[in-house]
């Protein structure tokens, strides 16, 4: 049996996948002058969390590490080419660091799934990706024609390589011309928003990130279940899977939106309209999976509690910005009952399965992880602002698990025939 997809995954509207995982599930109970380089292998001013051992390493795991790692991937990449073309030389070496950091750990996942010899190829190929990228945006930041297609050339090559590389590694399930096109898709999203960033076009720089994302994320299942025997790659296309997956994606993607957005409003107004306007996306997202599952009208109870949510975090940003102390307290307090009401909603809907005072806590801890996050970005400790980052997606990921855990032991899907009910609208929006 043949798996067509190596990285590339289509990535199916959230909705439809949450709305056919629910319904299977139980009913009961400026540039810069010199070229940065290609992160090294060491010292690393970030950590990541070890992917499981081999010998404990289920499907179902390697396919939740992988997500994690490869939608982290393309973030950090983004941002450590942004970085290049906008002549951030404090910010570049600790996101340089923070990506090989990812390398390192998704190298060892690799080793885990596939073995160690496959493990140190993907390594090779993998470095010389990031070199490649790296080459493409110091091209960018230098207005440099011929060294932007030169990286380009050798990117498109890599993505060769990697694919006669899961060819090999998966024991031919998976087609080299499959795997090689879902890294052509990565690098030509990660190349064109450098060049909108370096345009300042910022609205499609991270329009386009928010796709590389939610593509490299999605391309996780298809490098697990491509490392197991088909018969075991079947169990990871099941509902509750695919509901997990689906909720794991739309709220790490909340938790790197927020952070693009606090970063951006050090950047200037046009940059902060762009980032904020994907966050008004994933909400959107967010409420769409929200009603395929509980129906529109509990869809936008939760809309106007996340909406809310969004709106204290935005709040206490701007306090930041302002070195305005009052304001950051005021956001606290703001942030604290927010929090709180989220936390009920949750519980709500999922019959109490949850107790509002552990959910309640969960919110709050991935508050302070962005509070804390821009406190450490506006004081230019960037080591502590990357590290509060990850520990927030890791937590954010821990937090759709749970909630999926009890959405399928409680929720019965409120579906109308043929499709999920919204309730129409859904974008946050921020208080004036």
């Amino acid at each position: 049996m043949r798996l067509r997809t190596g990285l590339l995954a289509p990535l199916t509207l959230v909705t439809v996948v949450l709305a056919a995982a629910a319904a299977c599930a139980p009913s009961t109970a400026g540039r810069s002058s010199s070229p940065a380089s290609a992160p090294a292998a060491g010292h690393h001013a970030t950590t990541m969390a070890a992917p499981t051992a081999a010998a404990k390493a289920s499907p179902r795991k390697l396919r939740a590490q992988f997500e994690q790692l490869l939608g982290l991937h393309a973030l950090l990449a983004v941002r450590l080419m942004r970085g290049v073309v906008a002549a951030a030389p404090d910010f570049v070496p600790v996101a340089s660091a923070s990506l090989q950091d990812n390398t390192d750990a998704l190298s060892q996942l690799v080793t885990t799934a596939y073995g160690g010899a496959h493990g140190d190829r993907f390594t090779q190929l993998w470095q010389r990706h990031i070199t490649d990228l790296l080459s493409y945006a110091n091209g960018v930041a230098g207005n440099d024609a011929s060294a932007k297609q030169a990286a380009r050339t050798a990117l498109l090559a890599d993505a060769d390589a990697y694919g006669s590389w899961v060819a090999e590694a998966s024991d031919g399930r998976v087609r080299a011309g499959d795997a090689a096109a879902g890294v052509r898709m990565h690098v030509q999203e990660l190349m064109t928003q450098a060049d909108a960033y370096a345009a300042r076009d910022y609205a499609k720089a991270y329009r386009i990130e928010r796709q590389a994302y939610q593509h490299m994320f999605t391309a996780g299942a298809a490098l697990a279940k491509a490392s197991v025997t088909p018969e075991l790659a079947v169990g990871l296309d099941a509902p509750p899977e695919k509901l997990r997956s689906a909720f794991a994606m739309l709220l790490g993607e909340h938790m790197e939106l927020i952070i693009d957005t606090q970063r951006a409003t050090f950047a200037g107004s046009s940059e902060f309209k762009a980032a904020a306007a994907q966050v008004n996306a994933n909400t959107a997202a967010l409420t769409d999976g929200m009603g395929a599952i509980v129906g529109p009208k509990k869809a936008k109870e939760f809309q106007s509690a996340w909406a809310e949510h969004v709106e204290g975090l935005l709040a206490y940003t701007a306090a930041v910005a302002g070195s305005d102390d009052v304001g950051k307290a005021t956001a606290e307090k703001n942030l604290d009952a927010f929090a709180a009401r989220l936390a009920l909603y949750f519980s709500d809907i999922v019959r109490s399965e949850l107790p509002v005072e552990p959910l309640t806590e969960a919110i709050t801890m991935h508050d302070t992880h962005l509070t804390n996050h821009v406190d450490a970005y506006a004081a230019k400790r960037y080591d502590q602002a990357l590290q509060l980052e990850l520990d927030g997606y890791q937590q954010m990921l821990g937090v759709a698990n749970t909630l999926v855990g009890a959405i399928q032991k409680t929720v019965k899907p409120q579906l109308p025939v043929g499709g999920s009910q919204t309730g129409g609208g859904g974008t946050a929006h921020r208080r004036r």
